[in-house]
């Protein structure tokens, strides 16, 4: 997915994308015929009111713009103009500049504040005053640039000393600028340095997004053709590990950019400044007071957006060229354009570590962004509706309630009827939300909620009726008798063997790491029925009592002191043919729809483990940011970061799916990130209170997430051969 998941923003990208090809050689600086292009097709008033001659979109659709504009490392002006004109729109005064900015008519520069150590200085002009750094060229036609009072203005060129500044990026020049004359009519009133900020932040930031999607793409489409011992280099793990690991960033980084774009359109611009981030360092009087406002989730959103994105295209465009070689780090290559481009863009955003500690402060504050969808207007009968039974269940006996909720289909509402309601996206949503609300739990299914689909898939209907009614109820456990010690994460190579005997099988084998085994009443089990077929046939999806004489469970001690391991010896142990599900020989496929519930159940909850919430109350338990060292402040920030990003991911794939689109590999990469941020989380926080209980706990209990349920390196695979094509282990 882009920054934009709608099927509109997806098809503005497509065509701005269409637009760039077409047009954008990013070797060469902008010239008329581009900026004439850029015109005729709208985009420099894609954001702008109508009444002003733009398109009456907002900042996500510039969002989205900027991205597949990136994604050619777009020369010139376009950036720094379409800066200046959201900044304008959202002052008191001066609209009437916005026609001429609309049509493409006037070229822009505006000083960034956070980045003014982007370029190298230039001796003062005698005559001007204090020069500062803007983005945009020397030649330009207006400049958006604050005064020594701390009032902003938009200037003529001829109202302005500039001069041009030397720095990393060649196609996008930077000015030094400062004011000569300041005619009354071209004060912005109500900007601020805040305001100025924060647009730039989400704009650079998606612009960044668009060059970090050029370098996954390069760098995996050089590893599926470029051979190195006889294989494509992209076969090799490390390179497979790495590519994947720059699209893991990339989507991160474009789900904090989309909630920051959405949180600032969410202001109205007609009452003036809409809230925005204060720049690290800079002017801090919309800093919320203790507790936090709820309008002011926009400060955090655009700073989250400010820690990752900069990051994030660094970290790809010097990963590509670490994939490219030699090659990449020729001058004929365009890598380091891109690498050039992504410097340029976090030296003008300023310091993702300053950014870091903003977002901890303000997340201390009590500042909280809202990841729930925005439903469709016919949601609200189908609410009423929810929410009328599940007022009935509230007020039924706390004994008698697991029964109407199995029966009337609301454990698990996304499974056909008679097991579930056969709810869509839309109404799973309206579910889980009604009943959260009303403080209504449904029954925590386990293993069970991984086993049941599958059952319903493909079990017969006898299947279905002796097992699923008890099972939702909570009268049957389940386990998983998957994982064997030489099959964990390639589990197509394991050895229990099923034998055919009168009635039904016999099996004999090992499993290993089963969660639970000693409380269960059934498990699913996989077992080889012929040894002679290639690898992921020959193999059976069994139903099996583990009350069955030969079945011996023996609890493994895990590192925190718990014992929800299992070994599982089976030793000619009896199934009979009727507790086999789906065919015979093909339990792999049956073994997979188990797997897929598996990874999308963790991948959509945190787990047992620890938030970047639960990091917060400790701070606030200890004395606040102010009893952290700075580096422990940037750190906090960050982990804040990241999880904010991780629930704006997971709200993103909640959206596709309720708009009908395909997440993709989504499950896998909020999963890898979020037990990755668990453990991380749990360091931290162990760091800051060593002698703490819990945390030496949590410390331990996290190890293990990035093991279970498929180990990072197995996620890494699944990412970048499904998603960027590289080519499978052999």
């Amino acid at each position: 997915m882009g920054i934009g998941i709608t099927e509109e923003h997806r098809a503005l990208a497509d065509s701005v994308r269409g637009f760039a090809a077409r047009h954008i050689a990013p070797r060469g600086m902008e010239h008329e015929p581009f900026r004439a292009a850029l015109a005729a097709q709208g985009l420099f008033g894609l954001h702008l009111p109508e009444e002003y001659g733009g398109q009456g979109g907002g900042l996500m659709e510039l969002a989205v713009a900027l991205e597949a504009l990136g994604e050619r490392c777009a020369p010139g002006s376009f950036l720094p103009t379409v800066l200046a004109s959201a900044v304008i729109s959202r002052a008191g005064s001066a609209h009437g500049l916005l026609p001429a900015l609309a049509r493409g008519e006037l070229a822009a520069a505006v000083v960034v504040p956070a980045g003014s150590r982007a370029a190298r200085p230039t001796p003062p002009d005698e005559r001007a005053g204090v020069s500062v750094t803007a983005l945009g060229s020397p030649g330009a036609d207006l400049f958006v640039l604050p005064l020594s009072d701390g009032r902003w203005a938009a200037l003529d060129r001829a109202d302005c000393a500039t001069a041009p500044l030397e720095g990393i990026d060649l196609t996008r020049p930077l000015a030094s600028v400062s004011a000569r004359a300041v005619p009354d009519d071209r004060v912005l009133d109500g900007v601020t340095i805040a305001l100025v900020t924060g647009l730039a932040a989400v704009l650079l930031g998606a612009e960044a997004c668009g060059v970090a999607a050029w370098a996954v793409r390069t760098a995996a489409d050089h590893a599926r053709v470029r051979e190195q011992f006889g294989r494509p280099i992209g076969q090799f793990q490390g390179v497979k590990h790495r590519c994947a690991a720059m699209l893991v960033a990339l989507e991160q980084a474009r789900a904090a950019v989309w909630d920051a774009a959405r949180a600032l359109d969410g202001r109205d611009a007609s009452a003036g400044s809409p809230p925005a981030a204060a720049p690290p360092g800079g002017d801090s009087s919309t800093v919320t007071a203790p507790g936090g406002r709820p309008e002011d989730d926009a400060l955090l959103a655009v700073a989250v957006a400010g820690v990752l994105a900069p990051d994030a295209a660094v970290r790809c465009a010097a990963d590509a060229i670490q994939v490219l070689g030699g090659i990449g780090y020729t001058y004929e290559h365009d890598a380091h354009l891109y690498y050039r481009r992504a410097l340029s863009l976090r030296a003008l955003g300023g310091k993702p570590g300053d950014w870091a500690g903003r977002v901890t402060g303000l997340a201390c504050e009590g500042v909280r962004r809202d990841m729930e969808p925005d439903l469709p207007r016919e949601a609200g009968a189908f609410r009423e509706e929810v929410r009328a039974a599940v007022a009935s269940l509230a007020a039924e006996e706390p004994l008698t309630r697991p029964a109407r909720l199995a029966a009337e289909g609301w454990i698990m509402p996304y499974l056909p009827e008679p097991w579930g309601r056969a709810a869509s996206p839309l109404e799973q949503v309206v579910i889980h939300q009604e009943f959260r609300a009303a403080g209504v739990k449904r029954p925590n299914l386990g293993i069970a909620a991984w086993a049941v689909p599958s059952i319903v898939r493909y079990g017969t209907r006898e299947q279905q009726e002796r097992f699923l009614p008890e099972t939702f109820t909570g009268g049957i456990v389940w386990c998983q008798l998957f994982s064997e010690p030489g099959a964990g994460s390639d589990l197509a190579s394991l050895s229990t063997r099923a034998v055919r005997v009168e009635g039904g099988w016999s099996l004999s084998g090992q499993k290993i790491w089963t969660s639970l085994a000693q409380y269960a009443h059934w498990g699913i089990c996989l077992a080889r029925t012929d040894p002679d077929a290639p690898k992921h046939e020959g193999i059976t999806y069994f139903l099996v009592d583990m009350s069955s004489p030969g079945v011996t469970v023996r609890p493994l001690k895990e590192i925190n002191g718990d014992e929800i391991f299992n070994e599982v010896f089976l030793d000619d142990v009896f199934v009979p043919d009727d507790l086999v599900v789906g065919e015979v020989d093909r339990g792999w496929k049956v073994a997979r729809d188990t797997l897929s519930h598996e990874r999308v159940a963790l991948g959509d909850s945190w787990g047992p483990g620890s938030r970047h919430t639960d990091m917060v109350t400790l701070i606030g338990r200890l004395g606040g940011p102010e009893a952290l060292r700075p580096a422990e402040v940037e750190q906090a920030g960050r982990m804040w970061a990241e999880g904010q990003a991780i629930s704006a991911l997971g709200l993103r794939v909640t959206l596709s799916q309720l708009s009908g689109g395909d997440p993709g590999t989504a499950s896998s990469v909020r999963k890898l990130l979020g037990m990755r941020h668990s453990q991380a989380i749990s360091e931290f926080c162990w760091s800051l209170e060593p002698a703490s209980r819990y945390w030496n706990r949590m410390i331990l209990t996290t190890r293990a997430f990035t093991i279970g349920g498929g180990t990072t390196e197995v996620q890494l695979n699944i990412i970048a051969e499904r998603a960027l094509g590289l080519p499978r282990d052999p």
